[in-house]
């Protein structure tokens, strides 16, 4: 009776998906606060996309504990 088998690859196949858009948003808000630091004026827009980064990573980290997710990868 394989039933759940193809929901079972669906959820692991999406978690992937998102263990790799966290991955890849956290690179992007680290260096973001990493060129925030050099920055010697402020520029609004560069708050702005700084703050939407920040939005972003933290969005999917949180979508990562509602659908259970655990491991390194998440830390």
């Amino acid at each position: 009776m394989g039933f759940f088998r193809k929901k079972h690859q669906l959820k692991n196949e999406y978690d992937q998906k998102l263990i790799t858009l966290i991955k890849k948003q956290r690179q992007l808000y680290e260096a973001g606060k990493h060129l925030d630091n050099i920055m010697i004026k402020e520029n609004s827009t560069w708050e702005a996309e700084s703050k939407l980064q920040k939005a972003k990573y933290f969005y999917l980290f949180k979508e990562a504990r509602i659908r259970h997710l655990k491991g390194d990868h998440l830390k």
